[in-house]
């Protein structure tokens, strides 16, 4: 492989991770997201763009390696693809697709399946589907297949906006022909299955601006009993049924009362995926954008990298608290969360067979040191 061929491919990988991670842009306008809609939008010349994106118009900016169905063209023109589908919000990529549709009467989001593979194709997946479907997508896998109900499930049910849960929950029983919360019921055990089923049905009460001392000196008691056997139903009620703002005074003042934090009880009392389940709710609670942060520093710190989660983390967040996210993320570990996608995610893309379509260009390891090397000192 030559030098320039290295160089292309690393940066190719650094463009591609600057899309994924939605992490190097300034704040959406009015929100703390960093995708805004754009301004100068026009679905028609985007549908333009995607086509000859999709033919292969501009191979000299497709990836090397790629897989590109034998009708598309010598090669596929993916940072084109991504640069419009990343700039744009989730209901501008959404007018794109139907637009799409009636000019070719074909389905965008299959077109572009057949055109791509890999990590970047599952990107493209979860950038077109709708919030609700991917959401409903991600809350099966979780329950049905994965094994992270504690993980996964709870995320989407405790971090999304009563309208989006309620979605979600009718495009889950559209898709799958069973509702959730039978899923939950089937899957799920214990003080686990409680929680998911009460915040599957939405019933926490909203926040009216009146602090109510005596229900969290209350909530505090009754958590404070609930440290024997057959009590799981309080820590249920309590963590499901209170608004957010009420939840962090309790959290905050139960500390002051008992000399620890809550968490410690929690690891005390419970065990395996309750014990999880009721930490991750607590850390949701407390800051979720922090609970955010953590959870994408631990999805880059696996063996090889957890792709699942950071793209459903940096899509579902890039609308509406990436920003509070990426400062958490700063604030924790020292260092911002794009340099750590770039850090971490480049490598990996530029030496891993599973990570990407144009890795099939390394065919040795002098290859894959080479660009390991190029990689760290630039």
């Amino acid at each position: 492989m030559s030098v320039t061929h290295e160089k292309m491919g690393l940066s190719l990988t650094q463009e591609i991770l600057s899309h994924l991670g939605l992490a190097n842009k300034t704040a959406a306008w009015g929100t703390l997201g960093t995708l805004r809609t754009f301004l100068s939008f026009s679905a028609d010349k985007d549908v333009q763009r995607l086509l000859k994106a999709i033919a292969g118009q501009d191979p000299d900016r497709a990836l090397p390696g790629s897989r590109a169905s034998p009708h598309l063209g010598s090669g596929v023109d993916r940072i084109a693809i991504l640069d419009v589908l990343t700039n744009r919000s989730r209901e501008q990529r959404q007018l794109i697709s139907r637009a799409f549709h009636e000019r070719t009467q074909q389905d965008l989001l299959k077109s572009l399946q057949a055109a791509l593979s890999g990590n970047l194709e599952r990107i493209v997946v979860a950038l077109l589907q709708p919030a609700a479907h991917l959401d409903a997508r991600e809350l099966r896998t979780a329950l049905k297949g994965s094994g992270s109900a504690e993980d996964v499930a709870l995320e989407i049910l405790a971090t999304r906006t009563p309208p989006q849960l309620q979605e979600c929950l009718a495009v889950y029983k559209h898709n799958f022909q069973v509702d959730a919360a039978e899923d939950i019921k089937s899957e799920t055990r214990g003080i686990l299955r409680d929680l998911l089923l009460a915040l599957a049905k939405g019933g926490r009460e909203a926040y009216t601006g009146i602090i109510d001392y005596n229900l969290a000196a209350q909530d505090i008691q009754a958590l404070k009993q609930a440290e024997g056997p057959s009590t799981e139903r309080t820590w249920v009620l309590v963590f499901t049924q209170r608004n957010p703002e009420h939840l962090v005074r309790v959290l905050n003042q139960y500390q002051w009362y008992t000399g620890h934090e809550l968490e410690k009880t929690v690891r005390a009392r419970f065990h395996g995926a309750a014990c999880v389940a009721l930490l991750n709710l607590a850390s949701v609670i407390r800051n979720t954008p922090l609970y955010f942060a953590d959870k994408l520093h631990q999805a880059l710190q696996e063996t090889e990298p957890n792709y699942q989660a950071l793209m459903r983390i940096l899509i579902s967040r890039s609308e509406t608290d990436l920003l509070s996210i990426r400062a958490e993320f700063r604030k924790k570990f020292g260092k911002s969360l794009y340099s750590s996608l770039q850090v971490r995610l480049g490598w990996f893309l530029t030496w891993s067979p599973r990570a990407s379509s144009f890795t099939s260009t390394l065919h040795t390891v002098g290859h894959i040191h080479g660009l390991e090397n190029s990689w760290v000192s630039g």
